[in-house]
């Protein structure tokens, strides 16, 4: 996942790059077509949330969080950096070392939990709109599945808090041996900006339900659905100090986190360049156990006997959703011969209907990308494009006059040596490729530094299994695509990190193993 402090080498493209009209698709503003941002809900919290508490940055500092929709400044926000984090990880510590909530049975955090859903959902409007204020989602899309999906992670986490087991040991002597799942303590959790509030529960909700406390550190581009679930938590009876939020910057508040000699894991999720940062981090400090969910280049794979139309929808589904701005997107779309052509064409056909613009506006399908750091690193990667000799399918240039709106790029005649197919762009840029056999499919699927995800289209069941087997990612989607789950294990491989987000392995990563054994004497059985 990209970074906004992650530099990609190459040319930015500017505002003067912007097309003066920028055609069919573009539904630039609000109904007036104008420019005009449609109404946006009320920013209530901007501090930093320790201990139970909103507080004011111990520097008195602030920084901007700006609307993607016009670059204007939404809010001014607490910058946090060591000093605050010392301050969260104490309360952090103190919460796990003296407080209830680890000391509380599995059952009963679990109703805490469930608490915490229910007063999610009756916000739901308003988390919404902080997501796609802060985010660039079209709202409905945002209340539908990000917001949906904040409290079924909730909930299925909350229905897991009391079933953490260890195990009895069969021991090979006069031994009685058995297992215990202890959480690790304090988590410091940095989450990405593409999915704000997911990624928040994504993290926090298995620490909790583990018995962890936790401080998070949101990401600076979107901080405010954080602090606003922070609120959520207290109303629901989270105790104080389980939940702790320092808003700030990578290099000073999430270096702190990671470097903390009191913090006992840290998850993130963001770029690999971060990712790497994180480990060094936590090899220079307390040797911290480390989860991180990464950066991918995902092949997305049709076969000739594929269902055509169903192959088009998860292809634009899989690059687009999102505007792109997706770890698991899959912008590597490799097509075999048979029904290239046909494909190709679809594409082209289809993707004229879709809409870029105000993500308030209810006929929207692309909002603008998150900030003006990740809009220029997008348009630098469709120029290297063009300049390396693929050939524009659609898209291609900005959208609008005002705000981070890009079209949807489609790029054709796409070699796999080509940085637009090696690197991973972060933002509505498809690659469309050919090929001949499934063995080739497999060899150029694998062909990445990332191991993420992938997808394919066929109706061969024997291909399929071939190929799930094959391709070296964390999940293989066939016949679908972003068929994430709270049940289903996700994180990656390779260079896309390791440890997993969602089901109850998802826990793995905040629970000690511990052994405990004593000797036994006159037993009647062994």
């Amino acid at each position: 996942m990209a970074s906004e402090s992650e530099s990609n080498g190459h040319h930015h493209a500017g505002d003067e790059a912007r097309a003066e009209n920028s055609g069919a698709g573009c539904r630039h503003g609000g109904d007036d077509g104008g420019g005009t941002p449609r109404t946006t809900p009320e920013i209530r919290y901007t501090k930093l949330f320790i201990n139970g508490r909103f507080v004011d940055a111990a520097s008195g500092k602030t920084f901007e969080t700006r609307d993607p929709r016009t670059g204007d400044v939404i809010a001014r926000v607490a910058e946090g950096d060591k000093e605050d984090v010392d301050l969260a990880v104490k309360a952090a510590r103190e919460a796990f070392d003296h407080g209830e909530w680890p000391r509380m049975s599995g059952s009963e955090r679990g109703r805490v939990m469930a608490k915490y859903a229910e007063v999610v959902e009756r916000h739901a409007d308003e988390l919404a709109a902080l997501e796609s204020l802060d985010a660039g989602k079209p709202l409905a899309a945002a209340r539908a599945v990000d917001v949906g999906e904040c409290v079924g992670i909730l909930r299925y986490f909350a229905g897991a808090a009391d079933k953490i087991h260890g195990e009895t040991l069969k021991m090979s002597r006069q031994l009685q041996g058995y297992t215990l799942r202890e959480p690790l303590g304090v988590a410091g959790l940095i989450v990405p900006w593409n999915f704000p509030a997911i990624m928040f529960f994504s993290k926090v909700s298995p620490a909790l339900a583990a018995g962890c406390t936790v401080v998070v550190k949101p990401a600076e581009q979107t901080p405010l659905s954080a602090l606003f679930l922070a609120h959520l938590s207290k109303q629901a009876g989270v105790p104080d100090g389980v939940i702790n939020v320092v808003t700030g910057f990578g290099p000073t508040a999430g270096a702190a986190i990671s470097y903390h000699m009191d913090v006992d894991v840290v998850a993130f999720t963001g770029s690999t360049e971060v990712g790497r940062l994180i480990m060094e981090a936590s090899a220079k400090s307390n040797l911290k156990p480390v989860a991180l969910e990464l950066g991918g280049k995902s092949p997305f794979i049709v076969f000739d006997d594929a269902d055509l139309d169903k192959a088009v929808e998860l292809a634009i589904g899989g690059n687009f959703f999102n505007k792109g701005e997706a770890c698991v997107a899959g912008s590597r779309v490799f097509v075999q011969e048979g029904i290239y052509d046909r494909f190709e064409q679809k594409l082209a056909d289809t993707m004229k209907s879709w809409v870029v613009g105000d993500p308030f506006d209810p006929r929207v399908n692309q909002g603008p990308q998150v900030d003006k750091a990740q809009y220029e690193r997008v348009l630098g990667y469709i120029e290297q494009g063009k300049a390396e000799g693929a050939t524009v399918l659609t898209g291609g240039k900005p959208c609008g006059k005002k705000g981070y709106y890009i079209e949807p790029t489609i790029f054709t005649n796409v070699k796999d040596d080509m940085v637009i197919a090696r690197e991973e762009i972060f933002g509505p840029v498809m690659c469309l490729m050919k090929f001949k056999t499934v063995e080739e499919a497999i060899e150029r699927a694998n062909g990445t530094r990332y191991g993420l995800a992938a997808g394919l289209v066929t109706r061969d069941i024997d291909v399929a299994n071939r190929m799930a087997r094959s391709i070296r990612a964390g999940v293989v989607w066939v016949n679908c695509y972003f068929a994430m789950d709270r049940s289903c294990p996700f994180g990656g491989r390779k260079m896309s990190g390791f440890g997993k987000d969602d089901s109850m392995h998802a826990l793995d990563k905040f629970l000690a193993v511990k052994s405990v054994v004593t000797p036994v004497h006159g037993s009647p059985w062994f």
